[in-house]
């Protein structure tokens, strides 16, 4: 009990004010995975350690909170939703925009797909800034090979020329798939990483969003035919 007290500065001089508060520091152990006390109990020690509770008189401002860039960088993403990858793609031939078996099918993000996601949080003194950056595109079709380095070319008669970074060779048709079109798995991986006013820096997991599109795909019959000697 007087341990308890001692951690409360001055207690004495506050014993007869019943305008004003104490705001003391709380630790959980409710984001700890799994609950686990060997992992919590140093942590909330070493907060307990730095941080008092603090006297505010009738009509003072609380204290900020108090937060370290780690753990604001760290609970500012979990709040992040990125978008999932939306893509375009070249050739699209009839009614169906069809792309055509064999062919280079050049595929590309579209502008719904961001390439870099900044978030910046702040508490009390603390802000933490947060970025998540991807590379490129991961590709999976079903009844084809992707090869993707990036985000993709957009398709034009300029760009035919140079090339693109993102295609995917269709090896068959769409016409055995019950809707017709072809199931395309799309996912991009970010790395993060973030940086705070305390000093802080840091990677956080990969994030990555996958989705699922479709693209019909079209076969191009041809008939061989071998002229006879016959008039």
């Amino acid at each position: 009990m007087d341990e308890h007290i001692a951690r409360y500065p001055d207690y004495e001089s506050h014993a007869d004010d019943t305008e004003g508060h104490w705001y003391f520091p709380i630790c959980s152990s409710g984001r700890v995975p799994n609950n686990d006390l060997k992992v919590f109990s140093p942590i909330a020690d070493d907060f307990f350690a730095n941080n008092s509770p603090v006297w505010v008189p009738a009509g003072g401002t609380p204290p900020d909170p108090v937060v370290d860039g780690t753990t604001l960088a760290r609970a500012a993403w979990d709040a992040v939703t990125i978008p999932t990858a939306t893509i375009a793609y070249n050739p699209t031939y009839g009614d169906m925009q069809a792309t055509i078996v064999g062919w280079d099918t050049w595929v590309w993000a579209t502008g719904d797909t961001p390439k870099e996601v900044t978030v910046t949080a702040t508490a009390g003194p603390v802000t933490a800034t947060i970025t998540g950056t991807a590379s490129m595109l991961t590709l999976q079709p079903k009844d084809g090979t992707a090869k993707c380095t990036g985000f993709g070319v957009p398709w034009s008669q300029d760009n035919d020329s140079r090339g693109t970074d993102c295609k995917i060779v269709f090896n068959r048709s769409s016409a055995h798939f019950k809707e017709g079109t072809t199931p395309v798995d799309v996912k991009v991986s970010y790395a993060i990483s973030y940086t705070a006013s305390d000093g802080a820096t840091g990677t956080m997991d990969t994030h990555t969003t996958s989705t699922t599109t479709t693209i019909p795909v079209a076969e191009i019959q041809t008939l061989n035919t071998q002229p006879t000697k016959q008039p």
